[in-house]
């Protein structure tokens, strides 16, 4: 709903600068930006472009070393004039800020009950009695299950869908005015994220809250957004009603933006490819503590789960979370006990010994999801891209070393020039290009790819994918590609496989997987992408 009242928030000429060893970075610069009450805007941006650091600025957040000018109002006064004590009565209180990773924002030493009732207690006067009441109610509110067990529970005891749903609860403990949400959805799997978005749309009908709605993604803006603000390099560059900023968008930045889905297919393997890698009734099951004075019960992460994969193939693995997706791509590659038959050319492999599976290393490898996490902070982008070298090619001396780490960086498109940088100097597209060039430089046959584009903007993402696709098509690569985003799947996979609770659903070639899917939880899936028949035609 569109609202025609006075803004709740009103943002006007906001700047925000950072003082650094090498001079001030000007992060925001003199943005205007309102919302109302019922109303949805959302800012759009790629990384960097300054749509978190605008929020955070409004909410007094800022890091240390930053400084925000402007005006930010809120029922007559400005937000960034107000003493401390004051600001901190309106913060947590009638204005509410969900973060991305709920992870983070939640303290794993308290349980989700108190967590949830403290806000209550400071910022609304409750008694911890009443507080512990009312955050029952709100775990009740979010749709939590079992919300009498999971209020003693501790977040890390809570699926990634299940702590976002209590940092919700924890935004609407006091029935704020304006919600300001952080990229809430952009690490959950599909259906979990409509969800979550369902769960914002009617509680905010319920509430009649305004929300900032801050996203890289576009297919959930065109969903819940009333108004649009476009952001780039700190500038707002075009605002304006949601359907005209879909339909003509008037800056080349936004319609670069619009433009940013993956596109195209994978052209299909020749049959005369020979086999590289089969699984035969792979499982994976890992013993569960189920309580105080309960016995422990197995719970089966993989179940039965069979596929074979030809030389240059791609089989996309979906499912949300949970699943056993990720589970299974660690059992293909051995990193974890399993029962079941995995071939790999010729060569029986599962349950083979340490050993054994060295020497085989350097041909299965694997990419993982958050690329600033699996890389090592004390190295240089060289030494990291060249590590595997010291292991799997001993003889080469140092130079030869140096020499394919700069081939690498050459073919995932980064300079090297740049490999004796540290990786926190890089973007988040730029270091998930030096973790597939860690991978390249051994020359595998199979690259497992685990959620490699998750985390990352629509347009890195778009470029990740061609970078994947050029490589496999230059080395004849391998790829089990395991991935909660089907428009990235669709683009990338030969075949799909689709997995719910460990076992297999449905699987066939890609395009007859979306276009006429069998099962019912995959066509939830396919409908909660919003992956509709013209829009995957579209694609094509």
């Amino acid at each position: 709903m569109t609202s025609t009242n006075a803004p709740v928030l009103d943002i006007q000429n906001l700047t925000v600068d950072f003082d650094t060893p090498t001079g001030t970075i000007a992060a925001v610069r003199g943005v205007d930006m309102h919302v109302g009450a019922g109303e949805t805007v959302a800012i759009v941006g790629e990384s960097g472009s300054g749509k978190s650091q605008a929020m955070m600025a409004a909410m007094g957040l800022l890091a240390a070393n930053g400084r925000a000018g402007g005006r930010v109002t809120y029922d007559g006064a400005d937000l960034l004039n107000l003493p401390l004590a004051k600001l901190n009565t309106l913060r947590g209180r009638k204005i509410t800020m969900i973060f991305q990773e709920p992870m983070t924002s939640l303290d794993p030493l308290y349980t989700i009950g108190r967590q949830l009732a403290e806000p209550m207690v400071v910022h609304g006067g409750l008694s911890w009695k009443a507080a512990k009441t009312r955050a029952l109610e709100l775990l009740k509110l979010v749709n939590i299950p079992d919300p009498d067990r999971k209020i003693k529970a501790y977040p890390y005891e809570m699926s990634g869908g299940q702590r976002q749903r209590v940092m919700i609860a924890m935004a609407l403990a006091n029935d704020p005015d304006v919600l300001i949400a952080d990229e809430p959805t952009t690490a959950l799997d599909v259906t979990t994220q409509a969800q979550i978005l369902q769960l914002l749309a009617d509680l905010q009908k319920r509430l009649g809250m305004a929300v900032m709605f801050i996203t890289h993604d576009l297919g959930i803006v065109r969903r819940i957004a009333d108004r649009v603000y476009v952001m780039k390099s700190g500038d707002v560059v075009e605002s304006g009603e949601t359907d005209r900023i879909f339909t003509s968008p008037e800056h080349p930045y936004t319609r670069m933006l619009l433009d940013a889905e993956p596109t195209g297919a994978k052209p299909p393997v020749p049959a005369a490819s020979p086999p590289l890698l089969e699984a035969q009734k792979v499982g994976v099951a890992f013993s569960v503590d189920a309580g105080l004075f309960k016995p422990r019960h197995e719970l089966k992460a993989v179940d039965g789960v069979s596929f074979a994969l030809r030389r240059g193939q791609t089989l996309g693995i979906v499912g949300e979370s949970g699943s056993g997706k990720s589970t299974l791509g660690r059992a293909v590659l051995n990193l974890l006990p399993a029962t079941g038959r995995v071939v790999y050319n010729g060569d029986v492999i599962s349950g083979k010994s340490r050993a054994h599976m060295q020497a085989l290393r350097r041909h299965l490898q694997l990419v993982f999801q958050d690329p600033f996490g699996s890389l090592s902070p004390r190295l240089t982008v060289g030494q990291i891209v060249s590590e595997g070298l010291l292991v799997h090619e001993p003889q080469l001396s140092a130079a030869d070393r140096d020499a394919r780490a700069c081939q690498a960086l050459e073919e995932v498109a980064l300079d090297p020039a740049m490999r004796n940088r540290y990786p926190h100097e890089f973007s988040g597209g730029q270091r998930q290009r030096i973790a597939i060039a860690r991978t390249m430089v051994l020359k595998p046959d199979l690259v497992v790819l685990d959620e490699p584009t998750s985390a990352l903007d629509r347009t890195i993402q778009k470029q990740i994918v061609e970078l994947l696709r050029d490589l496999q098509a230059a080395h004849e690569l391998t790829y089990l590609f395991i991935s909660h985003d089907l428009a990235v799947v669709r683009a990338l996979a030969d075949t799909v496989m689709v997995m719910k609770q460990g076992k297999v659903i449905e699987a066939g070639p890609t395009d007859v997987i979306f276009q006429s899917p069998r099962d019912d939880y995959t066509r939830e899936l396919i409908g909660a992408a919003m992956l509709t028949q013209s829009q995957m035609m579209a694609t094509g």
